[in-house]
Parts: structure tokens; C-alpha cells; sequence
């Protein structure tokens, strides 16, 4: 084993145990009627973070194309669950969105921000105009989401919860439009963070960055150009829920992508040349 491996597991595993020693205990019976509002949940860790809220029996609204996951979240356990379809590119759906969750719900607790739209995975051809769209869809409209939802989270000493990804503070090839999304959401919570705390805001906000999860989506899009193996979704959606209702500021999962992230500033010449080297391609 090599002195740079052997640097990067020790910081990895002290790293992991610090977190493990100070996280704050996980009460599942906190999300016991707790008013939750899950975007982006048609498939994929929007839909499993749904199926566990229903399971710890909170009230969930969901963004999803049909009812099929509210009808599921029922027979799991939720004491409440809706629907409600949205474009999240338009100027008034993210409001409606929160407006019908605050209506139906009587208030949030949790506000998470998960959903994304289509972006193609390949090398970046000049297409500004969906760059555009794309920011609009995976970045402004959780901005707008989230200064909508604001009073009520603060009357309910709730919680801002955002999806982001291990792309936001180490982006990879084919995906430049979909990483600048991430990184301008990490930007902006990131300083909404210490503006609250500063407040002496009841409003907590998590950042997730999450590694590669095995969605039919995101597998889909990387077979046949890399053998990094994926994590499953069930498991990330429940991490990123207890991070929510924790408080804690970040979740990185799975544990070992916080120190991808440091081998990044420690060692970006070799990182980068790993990243190049990650994936199978031919000019």
C-alpha cells in the first residue's frame, strides 16, 4: 500500500469516527406527524426518502408526475400523503408548489429539495441555452422554494434539507452543466447556512453531497463509461432524512467521499489524472 493511500484511509477513517462520535442521537419518533415536503420523488432517492418518511408516519407532500408513490406512502404507514405535479423551470410552479404543501399540510417541518432535470451525459458541445434551463430547474427553483417556505419552517423550528452531490466540490467530465447547478446550490446554502445561524434562526440547513447512487437514472447514464460502483438509494435517501432531522450542517455518503474531497486539495495533480483516467473514452 502506497504513502498517499495509506494518508488518505487514515484521514478517511478519522474523519468517518469524529463524525460518528459527535453526531446527535436519531429519533424516529420526531417524524412522527411531521409535516414533510419531498420534491423530485417520481423515482429514485426522492422516491425512497418518501417511502421512509411514510414509514416513521409523517405527513408528506411530494412533487411526482402520478400518484402511484403517494398511493404507496399510504399503505407504508404516512398519516398523509399528496401529490402534486410541477415544472420546476416555470416562474410560478415552485410557489404553488410550497403554497399546496403549506394549504394540505397545515405548515412544514422539512422542506427537501431533491429534484433535477435531464441533463445528457457527454462531453459539453456549446449548448448555453440548456445550460440556462437547467440552472433554472436544479438551482433557482430551490431558491425560490426555499424563501417561500421560510416562515413556516421558522415557526416550526424546521429544516432546509438540499440534495447535492460529490460533483459540487469535485467535478468530473461530461456533466459541466449538471456540476455548475450543484456547485451554485453548495454557493448559495452554503452561505444561507451561516446567515440563519448569525439570525439566531430556528432554521437548520443541510447540505448532502452524495457519491454516485445506483438510480435507473444515474446508472443508465454512466454504463459503459466507468466501473465506479454505485451505493444504493434506500440507504442514502434514510442518511440524508436523519441528517434533516439531526440538524447536522453536511452528510457526505457514502463516508469515504469526504475524503475524495480532501484528496482533492491535498493531491490535485494525481486526483485529477485518477478523474481522467476514471472513465472509458476515445477522441
Amino acid at each position: 500500500m502506497g504513502t498517499f493511500t495509506k494518508i488518505l484511509l487514515s484521514a478517511a477513517c478519522v474523519a468517518f469516527l469524529a463524525a460518528r462520535w459527535t453526531a446527535p442521537r436519531f429519533d424516529a419518533e420526531s417524524l412522527r406527524g411531521a409535516r414533510v415536503l419531498v420534491t423530485g420523488a417520481s423515482t429514485g432517492i426522492g422516491e425512497q426518502m418518501a417511502y421512509h418518511y411514510a414509514r416513521f408516519g409523517a405527513q408528506v407532500v411530494i412533487t411526482a408526475r402520478r400518484d402511484k408513490v403517494a398511493e404507496e406512502c399510504l399503505r407504508l404507514g404516512a398519516q398523509k400523503a399528496l401529490y402534486v405535479a410541477a415544472d420546476m423551470a416555470s416562474e410560478s410552479d415552485p410557489d404553488t408548489v410550497v403554497d399546496f404543501a403549506l394549504e394540505h399540510l397545515g405548515g412544514l417541518d422539512y422542506l427537501v429539495l431533491n429534484h433535477i432535470g435531464p441533463s445528457p451525459f457527454s462531453m459539453w458541445e456549446g449548448d448555453v441555452e440548456h445550460t440556462r434551463w437547467l440552472m433554472k430547474v436544479n438551482f433557482l427553483s430551490y431558491v425560490q422554494m426555499a424563501w417561500r417556505s421560510l416562515a413556516s419552517l421558522e415557526q416550526s423550528k424546521g429544516s432546509l434539507v438540499i440534495v447535492s452531490s460529490l460533483l459540487a466540490k469535485m467535478p468530473s467530465p461530461f456533466v459541466a452543466p449538471y456540476a455548475s447547478t450543484k456547485h451554485a446550490l453548495n454557493g448559495f446554502f452554503g452561505s444561507l447556512y451561516h446567515e440563519l445561524a448569525m439570525k439566531k434562526s430556528n432554521v437548520s440547513v443541510s447540505i448532502c453531497t452524495l457519491g454516485l447512487i445506483d438510480t435507473e437514472s444515474a446508472m443508465d447514464k454512466v454504463r459503459g463509461y466507468t466501473d465506479v460502483p454505485p451505493y444504493p438509494a434506500p440507504d442514502a435517501a434514510l442518511n440524508i432524512i436523519v441528517t434533516g432531522a439531526t440538524r447536522q450542517p453536511e452528510l457526505f455518503y457514502p463516508w469515504f467521499t469526504r475524503a475524495l474531497i480532501l484528496s482533492k486539495d491535498w493531491f490535485p495533480s494525481f486526483t485529477d489524472y485518477v478523474i481522467q483516467n476514471s472513465y472509458n473514452y476515445t477522441p
